[in-house]
């Protein structure tokens, strides 16, 4: 039998966004030369049929190359896209909704001219998060959580990074990933669980930092051992841990052969940006601050840069990340909500697009790379990101006149499906 006649599941009559180089993507030309070059914009790809077999991409071509064989199939193994778009599915590659609570409170307290470190002192911020989240049950924290991954899906998330953090002793760390295991699990989406430990310091180290961070390096081995860590990652910044404790960390992950990322630069710059860039880290997230000097370590590792408007939104930063020099040294540049119930209660990777566009003048080409390419280079997932042969079939069907609607439309959510591992989800 034909190979064309010998797929799973096929679809047709499609226009691609393939993020691919075989379809002519390549973003840093494009942006150097003001799109005056030979590469295609989002390594599109119109009128053209994509054959899955084993929940992977088995072949790409022309829609009417396939066409003398639809015989061969059943009508429920043919998806007619109707000329609509399809993307890779998303990935949000930076979140935090594995959490307890709710700080909404804290939210008009500040409107209303409570400073930080008025909440601080009446035990709100991360503390209360903290306290939350510790004191929450492990079916109390899925079903909190599950709201808010849920919200991402329907916006067309097939991928996601779940942080721990907000548990700071052993077990609540430990309660975390599971749940962020379970949520991965019930709705069939990858999710990349991160070893956040090292994000804040707990009450009962006050003043003992470096006792703490010894703590989470015994940790790390344990859950590790659970199978429950995919990564590991630290807040470096001047009210978090100094670039030699996250070092630390660094040193115990490294020894497990597991990946690192960091939250860098958002309040000032301590290296950290350097810091990841000497572990090869997969991320550095933030960035605010960054310098070109660091900008170009990352360069060297292929750090990808992670930017979150959410935060910058939520804060109403007024420092921006340095687009120019990120997009002069070819450092790949991914968008994420930040999802989290303090500084990005974000859960619109769509919206997250829109700010990058809005915020930080990023074109509608680079957030949805962002979201896509580099948003996978970000978690370290080699076979997803890109609708590409021997690609996971991972897509999100749009009904768009064009892909830069998806960061140009903010409320309109204009997803028709999406297909996780070849299975349109229900």
């Amino acid at each position: 039998m034909n190979s064309l006649a010998d797929f799973d599941h096929i679809i047709i009559n499609a226009n691609l966004a393939t993020f691919s180089t075989h379809y002519g993507f390549d973003i840093y030309s494009h942006n150097q030369n003001n799109g005056q070059n030979e590469a295609t914009p989002y390594g599109q790809l119109e009128n053209a049929a994509i054959g899955i077999k084993d929940g992977r991409i088995s072949w790409i071509g022309a829609h009417t190359q396939v066409t003398p064989y639809l015989t061969h199939y059943q009508n429920q193994q043919i998806t007619d896209a109707n000329g609509h778009w399809i993307t890779p599915g998303l990935i949000d590659c930076h979140t935090h909704i594995v959490y307890g609570g709710n700080r909404s409170n804290e939210f008009e307290a500040r409107l209303h001219g409570a400073s930080y470190q008025d909440i601080a002192a009446q035990g709100g911020g991360i503390v209360s998060t903290v306290r939350s989240t510790r004191e929450a049950s492990s079916d109390e924290l899925f079903a909190q959580s599950e709201k808010r991954l849920l919200a991402l899906i329907k916006e067309g998330v097939t991928s996601i990074e779940i942080k721990s953090g907000y548990g700071l002793d052993l077990d609540t760390e430990r309660k975390m990933l599971i749940v962020a295991r379970k949520l991965g699990d019930k709705h069939n989406i990858y999710v990349s669980s991160t070893y956040l430990a090292a994000h804040a310091l707990p009450l009962e180290y006050k003043d003992r930092a470096d006792d703490y961070i010894e703590q989470v390096c015994q940790w790390l081995p344990i859950l590790h051992a659970e199978g429950l860590i995919d990564a590991v990652d630290g807040f470096c910044e001047n009210i978090a841990f100094t670039a030699e404790q996250i070092k630390r960390v660094f040193d115990t992950a490294h020894s497990l052969d597991l990946p690192v990322k960091l939250h860098s630069e958002q309040l000032s710059n301590i290296g950290a940006s350097a810091l990841v860039a000497e572990y090869q880290g997969l991320s550095s997230d933030h960035l605010e601050h960054l310098a070109e000097e660091d900008i170009k370590k990352m360069a060297v590792s292929n750090t990808v840069a992670v930017l979150l408007p959410g935060a910058f939104y939520t804060l109403r930063d007024t420092k921006l990340p340095p687009i120019e020099e990120l997009r002069k040294h070819q450092v790949p540049i991914a968008i994420s909500t930040d999802c989290n119930p303090g500084t990005s209660p974000l859960t619109s990777l769509l919206l997250a697009m829109n700010m990058g566009c809005t915020l930080f003048y990023l074109t509608p080409e680079e957030v949805l790379a962002g979201a896509t390419v580099h948003a996978a280079q970000a978690l370290g997932l080699a076979k997803k990101g890109r609708i590409e042969v021997g690609y996971d079939a991972d897509l999100a069907l749009w009904d768009i006149t064009r892909l830069a609607d998806l960061a140009y439309q903010m409320g309109l959510n204009p997803i028709k499906g999406i297909m996780i591992q070849g299975q349109w989800c229900t």
